[in-house]
């Protein structure tokens, strides 16, 4: 069994995913953090896996291994990963099929505080923050803004 603890308690495995090729299967772990993840965090987080993978299945195994940040169009998986973006907007798909953006006002354990963005007559309005809870949510997303 893989030691799946990372180097520090503030990161966490968002997927790790192995292909199903027998000649070198591709091992990839997306790897994130309460104050996001840095390449040396990642570099480190490489070093022990392949350690391990090598501990079990020995040197002469062959596979690649990519260890990776999540993208910003990535959607969350966890709910820790709303933490550290409360203030930004998101996209969010919820689980009755209708979608919302606005701004994430507040993270709490059960769900977040959403200023949710609405269009009327061609102009934005934005709600009052509103609860909405993790059970609701299908799938959430960092809206990427060039302003």
């Amino acid at each position: 069994m893989l030691d799946q603890s990372l180097p520090g308690p503030a990161y966490f495995v968002v997927e790790l995913t192995v292909s199903d090729s027998a000649v070198r299967p591709k091992v990839t772990a997306v790897i994130d953090g309460d104050e996001g993840i840095g390449i040396d965090e990642l570099a480190s987080t490489s070093r022990r896996l392949a350690r391990q993978i090598d501990e079990l299945y020995g040197e002469e195994a062959t596979y690649h291994l990519e260890v990776t940040s999540p993208g910003a169009d990535v959607p969350f998986v966890s709910p820790r990963q709303y933490a550290r973006n409360v203030g930004r907007t998101l996209a969010l798909k919820m689980a009755d099929g209708t979608e919302k953006t606005g701004t994430l006002e507040e993270f709490t354990p059960d769900g977040i505080m959403l200023s949710e963005e609405v269009k009327e007559k061609n102009k934005k309005k934005l709600l009052p923050p509103a609860f909405v809870p993790f059970s609701e949510i299908g799938e959430a997303k960092v809206v990427i803004s060039f302003k």
